[in-house]
C-alpha cells in the first residue's frame, strides 16, 4: 500500500481540509513560507510514491492502481499549492510594500 493512500476518500478529504487550513493560516499571517512548506510536503509525498512505484515487483493490479491514483492526487495538490504560494506571495509583497519584480499570477488571471 502507498505511504499515504489517496484512493481512500476520507484521506483525500482530510488532506483537502488540512490544505485549506494551512492556506487560511498563510493568508491571515501574510507569510508565503507557510504554504511553501505544504508544497514541499506534497513534493516529498510524491517522491515517496515514486519510490514505491519503482520498487514494486509484479505485485497485484490493485497496488499498481492505488499508487498511480495517489501520485495523481499528489500532482493535483502540488499544482494547487503552487498557485496558492504565488497568491500568498503576492499578498505578502503588497502587505510589506515590497516591489515585486513581476506579478506572478497576472498570467493566470488574464486567461480566466
Amino acid at each position: 500500500m502507498p505511504i499515504i493512500n489517496f484512493t481512500n476518500p476520507l484521506t483525500v478529504l482530510l488532506a483537502l481540509i488540512l490544505f485549506v487550513l494551512v492556506l487560511y493560516l498563510g493568508k491571515e499571517m501574510k507569510k508565503s513560507w507557510i504554504i511553501g512548506l505544504m508544497l514541499f510536503a506534497f513534493i516529498a509525498i510524491l517522491i515517496g510514491h515514486t519510490i514505491e512505484f519503482a520498487t514494486i515487483s509484479n505485485q497485484s493490479e490493485e497496488l499498481y492502481h492505488s499508487i498511480v491514483t495517489s501520485a495523481t492526487f499528489d500532482l493535483i495538490f502540488i499544482f494547487l499549492s503552487f498557485i496558492s504560494y504565488l497568491w500568498i506571495d503576492d499578498i505578502e509583497a503588497k502587505a510589506g510594500k515590497k516591489k515585486s519584480i513581476d506579478n506572478s499570477l497576472e498570467w493566470f488571471w488574464n486567461k480566466v
